[in-house]
């Protein structure tokens, strides 16, 4: 069973940044909640266990003393930087030590997912004398993701979608770092080529699953005629993708990967997924990308 330690950053009496109607450490606890929810309902053999689930306030002692106590393997802490600049960029400790390697490792799957998927200026893979890197036992990384008090940045960090976008980035850089595997997939009986299948667990809703696979509300209903939304069953299959309802964007110059999430109603994660090959960063003009 592989232990993951996720710290959202500050809270409680220290707000970390502020600008532009946010506080950091508010945002960090909602990309820590989703990362949490997201490795949890994802991947097989997972524990995971939060610093803080409430806006608390908790010493940098106490977080590494929680983590190291848990005898956590891994540790990930969640920022917002501040002061004037634009982008993403990730650290480790900056001395020598067992876990650098592997800390390193951890670091560059976890950058790399959150530049793929967020289309954030690229700020390097960077080295600190933090406390949460320093005194932790375990490989650790410290990620700041966005600059709150830069509007273009801050205008990112306050849309619930684009968070969505980055807690799925940083699972998916976990993932691929410690080797996770994906819980199994049940299988259909009448047509598994040709639908997938999820079964609902407690607290899913319509919304979510319609976020998490990339498709409408709508749709979800259209596959599952006898779906009551308010009454949705633990352990009742649902139909969540069809191949038959597939569909192609054909790429204009300016188009963005964010750009297109939002006109389809999915998300860069999903997107990502459904087209392996293309760059985020390199959209060429008159490229099909799907979209569903």
């Amino acid at each position: 069973m592989m232990k993951i330690f996720i710290d959202p950053g500050h809270g409680g009496r220290d707000p970390g940044a502020t600008a532009n109607g946010l506080q950091e450490k508010m945002i960090c606890l909602q990309i820590a909640q989703k990362l949490n929810h997201i490795l949890m309902e994802t991947y097989n053999s997972v524990q995971t266990r939060l610093s803080r689930t409430t806006d608390q306030t908790l010493s940098l002692k106490a977080r590494t003393d929680m983590a190291n106590r848990w005898g956590a393997d891994y540790l990930i802490s969640i920022h917002v930087n501040a002061g004037g600049g634009t982008g993403f960029e990730s650290y480790i400790y900056d001395g020598a030590y067992d876990n650098k390697e592997r800390s390193k490792q951890c670091r560059d799957s976890v950058h790399e997912e959150v530049i793929r998927a967020t289309n954030f200026k690229d700020r390097g893979k960077k080295e600190a004398n933090f406390h949460m890197l320093r005194e932790s036992l375990m490989p650790a990384v410290l990620t700041e993701s966005g600059f709150i008090d830069t509007t273009n940045d801050a205008a990112y960090l306050q849309d619930e979608d684009f968070l969505d976008v980055l807690a799925q980035a940083h699972a998916s850089g976990i993932a691929k770092a410690l080797e996770l595997k994906q819980g199994h997939v049940p299988d259909n009986a009448d047509d598994q080529s040709r639908r997938d299948i999820h079964i609902i667990k407690h607290g899913d809703t319509l919304w979510e699953l319609a976020k998490q696979y990339g498709i409408s509300v709508s749709e979800l209903k259209e596959w599952n005629h006898t779906v009551v939304p308010e009454r949705l069953q633990i352990g009742q299959k649902l139909i969540v993708g069809q191949q038959a309802r597939s569909h192609d964007h054909t790429i204009e110059k300016g188009d963005t990967l964010w750009q297109l999430s939002k006109q389809y109603g999915t998300t860069v994660a999903a997107l990502l997924k459904l087209n392996p090959t293309i760059e985020a960063k390199n959209l060429r003009v008159g490229e099909k990308v799907k979209v569903r």
